[in-house]
């Protein structure tokens, strides 16, 4: 549970004293990734011995997991705990899900804060806090505060409605901000060093090209054969924030909240500089809103059927490690078939923002 451990070390650097992003942890010399708000909250696992810690960290996921895959059936209306359970036991064998668990990942549970958000009234006061929390440990969901705020312009401007939406953005502004200001208060040097430098330092967290990397860059960087893909990264990750947050947003206008935020966490893998593998724990909502989908229809349900189990077997098949990969950096050369066989996360992704704007060119009309 190797990040686990960088956890660990971060915890402990903080208690110590010490600099957060000098800290080079683990036989991997792995660095700080995170904003420093996370550093804070993960010193809670020094006041375990590292064993407790693996356990109590495996189980949480499980859990997490659970909470996860009921979440999105609440959502779209098949709340059973049962299902919720047998869907949560096939889904640890995807990849990512998978990866997380060996790993001691925290994404499960920034998409369990982020669902469970989205699935609570707008009239809650603090609906909304969630996001900005999972925002201020990693900066990857706070685009979900940018699909609020999108979101309730257009419901505003269309129908005159859209006063919860930027409620719930409000509130999930004010909630990052709030956390990142106490991680400011408590490790000011480290915040400054963090928010001034570190976050634009992209090359810190990992090799672009890296088969592990399924976002847009990584990519493009395994088809360049380079490390920097240059101006084609900004220009594909502009046009797929755009079309995919357009997307979240006419899905979340339609009521199909689930639909929304899985458009939106694709939208957030895809256009991130580094998407590790096993940052796509959002595949689990993708595979089941496309099987709730075909068992809801009774004309078309063949056609989801089968983009679930295509979409499945893409995140359980592992096929992305079946290429070269390690180091002397061999992704740099990989060929045709290789380079689209680690795509594969990325193309899933981009297959189900096509078939959530098919559905709400349906409901459209």
């Amino acid at each position: 549970m190797i990040d686990l451990m960088v956890y660990r070390a971060e915890g402990e650097a903080v208690r110590a004293g010490e600099d957060l992003y000098a800290l080079r942890a683990t036989d991997a010399r792995l660095p700080t990734t995170y904003p420093p708000f996370a550093a804070l909250l993960f010193t809670t696992l020094t006041l375990l011995d590292t064993a407790s810690m693996r356990m109590l960290a495996t189980a949480g996921n499980l859990g997490l997991l659970v909470t996860f895959v009921w979440l999105t059936l609440r959502l779209v209306g098949h709340a059973r705990v049962a299902v919720a359970w047998w869907t949560a036991a096939l889904a640890v064998w995807c990849e990512p899900v998978w990866t997380t668990l060996r790993y001691g990942q925290v994404n499960l549970l920034l998409a369990v804060l982020v669902l469970w958000d989205l699935s609570r009234r707008d009239s809650r006061r603090w609906a909304g806090a969630g996001i900005g929390v999972a925002a201020a440990i990693k900066l990857t969901p706070a685009l979900f505060i940018v699909f609020l705020l999108l979101t309730g312009v257009v419901a505003a401007a269309r129908h005159g409605t859209g006063r919860a939406w930027l409620r719930h953005a409000c509130v999930a502004a004010a909630s990052f901000a709030g956390a990142t200001l106490l991680a400011a208060v408590v490790l000011p040097y480290d915040s400054r060093r963090f928010w001034t430098r570190m976050v634009f330092e992209t090359g810190r967290v990992g090799l672009t090209e890296d088969t592990a990397n399924q976002s847009l860059r990584g990519v493009l960087a395994r088809l360049l054969h380079t490390g920097d893909p240059g101006g084609w990264w900004p220009a594909a990750a502009a046009a797929a924030a755009a079309a995919g947050l357009a997307v979240a947003v006419a899905a979340a206008l339609r009521g199909e909240r689930a639909w929304a935020a899985t458009a939106c966490a694709a939208t957030g893998l895809l256009i991130s500089p580094i998407s590790w593998s096993h940052h796509w724990v959002w595949c689990v909502p993708m595979v089941v809103l496309l099987g709730s989908e075909a068992a809801a229809r009774d004309h078309g349900s063949r056609a989801y059927r089968a983009a679930a189990a295509v979409l499945g077997l893409v995140f359980c098949s592992y096929a992305l490690w079946w290429v070269p990969h390690g180091p002397g950096r061999p992704e740099l050369h990989q060929g045709g078939w290789q380079s689209a066989l680690s795509a594969l996360y990325a193309a899933g992704a981009c297959a189900f923002l096509a078939l959530t704007a098919l559905k709400v060119t349906r409901w459209r009309t």
